[in-house]
């Protein structure tokens, strides 16, 4: 699902394995994985002055056929709730500009100006309080 459908190494993200990182999946009746999120302890670099705790989302996805099910949100709602259960903070991603709506929807909002990604395409920082 990562990566553009890439080998399963390039969604290996740098820090996986280090504490405090936060992994929520989805799976279906057949135990096949159908959504992802990671949830890294990281400062978001345009709010440096907000009081919370920073927490990046990276890696998420969905499964194609699965997207508009509401199998992001229920990822991404584990997040949120993880951090609400660390004390809550600030909860940032660098979003790639065709999910700005799913996010939204979730009550994130836009912060600073869009760039592309050679590697993956369009994005944009987003960012809400938890």
């Amino acid at each position: 699902m990562l990566r553009n459908g890439g080998p399963p190494e390039a969604a290996r993200l740098t820090g996986d394995d280090l504490p405090g990182v936060a992994t929520y999946a989805a799976h279906d009746a057949d135990g096949q994985l159908i959504g992802c999120v990671g949830l890294f302890p990281e400062a978001c670099p345009d709010l440096a002055e907000h009081p919370g705790k920073g927490w990046r989302i990276r890696g998420m996805a969905t499964a194609d056929g699965w997207r508009g099910k509401g199998v992001g949100a229920e990822v991404l709602q584990a997040a949120l709730d993880h951090v609400v259960a660390e004390g809550g903070g600030l909860v940032w991603c660098n979003a790639r500009t065709p999910a700005v709506p799913f996010y939204e929807r979730a009550g994130f909002q836009e912060i600073g100006e869009p760039w592309d990604d050679p590697e993956i395409g369009p994005h944009v920082r987003m960012w809400r309080a938890v």
